[in-house]
């Protein structure tokens, strides 16, 4: 998301589905480990194993799951970007907030079951002193198993992350540090009129990797070894491009489970102005993507592929996170599982970006080949 246009990511945890009661949607959330190196949960019997992902995708989404709550100290007019885990027991989540000044900054919610999800309460991270009221936007959450700490990666100008102990207690993170503390020359060079944003972090058996966009058809990587984490990002190299509206912002890479497949999905703007998701995959997250549901006809996630059984909130899917199975550093999805938690918006709020009415949404696919 960029900073003046829109205000200037062992065997994982098993995510469970959820039961989304009254939302016309069913989505049971199963107890996470209580500790953050216990993380293997068993599948449930007769769950369905891991199967290669479709070439086309289908979609359900009901009405909004987490909206505004605005405090006394707190005039908040949009939440957007998240980043989720489930984590102790609870869904863990840190997105985006808008002021009607026009101010970016990060506030968290959790609660057991996505029923609860609109009634949770927020906690504002410019309360966490480490925090403070600087800019930040466009967190990605994660536990890197090796250090046996959190990482909450989000921007401050440059790529910068906060650790803790305790994700669920939005108190607990650190002062931010960088993972890279200038832009690098080949961003500086490709970037145009565009924004470096959106990091995210993955990590395989030895290797953790760095992407990013710049809002100008560019999706980056820099590199480090899981030994040298979290420094020694260097290597930074173009490795998608296109156009800035078929390549913008919001990437987000994951593990598919089981299958030995890397899933990217990458938000676009469409022709009619809209935002949506393509999707690609590669055998190795040094390999080079292939597309697999990313044209306008045949997305990863769009409004012409999603149903929205209460009415159709939304025409934007925007900058969201796919719900892991887990929540360590390997990004590990279940391709039998697939959901999206998105940001939406009223296709009929306007005028300047900071102050749109973003709202997220869940949505479940539909068809899969599990």
């Amino acid at each position: 998301m960029s900073v003046q246009r829109h205000r200037g990511r062992r065997r994982p945890l098993r995510a469970a589905l959820a039961a989304f009661a009254g939302l016309a949607m069913a989505l049971t959330a199963t107890p996470a480990m209580s500790s953050a190196s216990a993380s293997v949960e068993e599948p449930a019997a007769g769950q369905p194993s891991a199967a290669d992902l479709p070439g086309n995708f289908q979609w359900t989404s009901p009405g909004p799951v987490v909206s505004v709550k605005p405090d006394s100290g707190h005039d908040v007019v949009s939440v957007k970007d998240p980043t989720v885990v489930h984590y102790n027991g609870e869904w863990q989540v840190y997105f985006t907030v808008a002021n009607t000044d026009g101010a970016w900054s990060l506030a968290h919610t959790s609660f057991t079951d996505w029923s609860q999800a609109n009634n949770a309460p927020h906690t504002f991270l410019d309360t966490n002193p480490n925090i403070g009221n600087r800019y930040a936007a466009a967190p990605h959450l994660f536990y890197f198993e090796p250090r046996d700490e959190w990482h909450l990666v989000y921007q401050t100008g440059l790529p910068s992350y906060s650790v803790s102990d305790d994700p669920s207690d939005p108190h607990s993170w650190s002062a931010p540090r960088n993972y890279q503390d200038e832009m690098p020359d080949i961003v500086r060079e490709n970037i145009g009129n565009g924004h470096w944003l959106d990091y995210w972090v993955i990590c395989d058996d030895t290797m953790c990797y760095l992407f990013s966009a710049d809002d100008n058809g560019h999706l980056y990587r820099a590199e480090t070894t899981v030994a040298e984490f979290p420094e020694g990002f260097d290597n930074t190299q173009i490795v998608l491009e296109d156009t800035p509206n078929n390549l913008f912002e919001g990437e987000a890479v994951y593990y598919v489970e089981d299958t030995g497949t890397y899933l990217l999905i990458m938000e676009a703007i469409g022709s009619d102005g809209r935002r949506w998701y393509r999707s690609f995959t590669a055998d190795t997250l040094d390999s080079p993507w292939q597309p697999l549901a990313d044209t306008q006809d045949n997305p990863f996630a769009r409004a012409n592929n999603v149903s929205f059984p209460q009415g159709a909130w939304t025409r934007d899917i925007s900058h969201g996170e796919l719900l892991r199975n887990g929540y360590d550093q390997r990004m590990t999805i279940d391709s039998c599982e697939l959901q999206l938690l998105y940001q939406g918006l009223d296709p009929a709020a306007g005028g300047d970006y900071s102050q749109l009415p973003w709202h997220l949404g869940l949505a479940t696919q539909t068809n899969s080949t599990c």
